[in-house]
């Protein structure tokens, strides 16, 4: 099956939830990696060395920004030069970038009043977009710091089995348009993608997966069909 050849971008006017739709499945795929190596353990960041530990794990960080609860209140890291230093705050400046030319807010204004969970939305949407490998969450002194972590530590699982379920997961979970998401993701993952009105085929190598769709594009079924079968 050809791949489609136009990329996956962010383009002028974009609301964040259309960006979400693009790249959030790709960031929980990533999210999931991570989990494969670290387990339950819990991360120590030293922002010293710029470096997040899992016992005798460690992975080289940004930061991307932090939440503050009291307030309800995300703050980029790029708009805090002088807390975290220049050397780990480039791939936030990156994301304001991208903000300031696609003119979406949410990547460009240094504050934003939001919850707890949004915060992970904002920390999905950066990773997946710069190609990070991961993000992670930690409170350090009353504030809950997200970081982007880029690693060969973290191992791919490129499995038909994950694409469904990550999909899966993600249109059922979060508010984004899900046929965009299911094209995005399987563009990013660089597999062959075919729409119809009410459904699409999704191929990974010779498995296929199918996935039926509303006509206001809410999922039906999700069908998978292996290589050996």
């Amino acid at each position: 099956m050809k791949i489609q050849e136009e990329p996956v971008t962010i383009d002028k006017g974009d609301s964040f939830k259309l960006v979400l739709s693009k790249y959030g499945a790709l960031a929980l795929d990533k999210q999931e990696n991570l989990s494969e190596l670290i387990g339950d353990t819990k991360g120590d960041l030293d922002l010293e060395k710029g470096i997040l530990s899992f016992d005798n794990i460690e992975l080289p960080i940004q930061v991307l920004g932090f939440f503050t609860e009291e307030l309800e209140q995300w703050s980029w890291a790029w708009d805090s030069e002088d807390i975290f230093g220049s050397d780990l705050i480039s791939v936030a400046s990156e994301i304001k970038k991208i903000g300031d030319e696609a003119e979406i807010p949410e990547f460009s204004n240094a504050v934003i009043q939001t919850n707890y969970n949004a915060c992970h939305t904002l920390a999905m949407a950066s990773i997946a977009i710069l190609d990070m490998d991961a993000y992670y969450a930690i409170s350090e002194e009353g504030l809950d710091i997200f970081v982007a972590i880029d690693s060969d530590l973290i191992v791919e699982n490129n499995s038909v089995e994950k694409f469904k379920d990550t999909f899966y997961t993600f249109q059922r979970n979060f508010k984004v348009y899900s046929k965009i998401a299911l094209k995005s993701y399987a563009k990013l993952k660089e597999y062959g993608i075919k729409e119809n009105d009410d459904f699409s085929v999704v191929y990974i190598g010779e498995s296929r997966i199918i996935v039926g769709f509303t006509e206001r594009g809410n999922v039906t079924h999700i069908q998978m069909f292996l290589e050996d079968e």
